[in-house]
């Protein structure tokens, strides 16, 4: 495992991390948890997506902008005022004007996950499979029967090597 990370301020172990992104420059800090807590940082209260989006420069901006949700009656003063949507029907409502803070906030506005090494392994290893079946087929159609047993023979290891890992995890 790797060494923790050391606190910015005391050298205790840190638990709170912290980036920020200003002029395109990361900025890290990392904290322990009662720095954080004398720094007012893990008071929830003081942190609020509204305030951050009432002093957003949210875009198309105007007080002219009255979009209504025709699902849930959300409307924009709503989202200004809140910082949360009604339903999933305000991302499309209220998606231009969301879209610039999360661009400022994170690297995307499109989340893409993560996916534990075996399951990547799993699916790369049933793609394979899937593939190997498909070259198997066209060998046989082809009578090419020595290339089909090597298909075979291939799938078969890994079809025993996936049932070894499945019952591993």
């Amino acid at each position: 495992m790797a060494d923790n990370l050391k606190c910015s301020i005391c050298n205790k172990d840190a638990t709170v991390h912290l980036t920020q992104i200003v002029n395109n420059k990361i900025h890290k800090v990392d904290l322990c948890e009662t720095c954080a807590q004398n720094k007012g940082i893990t008071n929830t209260d003081g942190f609020s997506l509204a305030d951050m989006l009432a002093n957003a420069p949210l875009h198309p901006v105007g007080t002219d902008d009255q979009r209504v949700c025709s699902v849930c009656g959300f409307q924009t003063a709503d989202f200004r005022q809140t910082g949360r949507l009604g339903c999933a029907q305000c991302y499309k409502i209220f998606g231009d004007l969301l879209r610039p803070v999360l661009q400022d906030m994170h690297a995307g506005t499109k989340h893409v996950g993560k996916v534990p090494t075996f399951a990547l392994e799993r699916l790369s290893n049933a793609d394979r499979i899937y593939d190997l079946r498909q070259s198997l087929a066209r060998a046989i159609a082809e009578e090419a029967y020595e290339q089909a047993a090597k298909f075979r023979d291939e799938i078969q290891a890994l079809e025993v090597e996936e049932a070894g890992t499945t019952s591993k995890a």
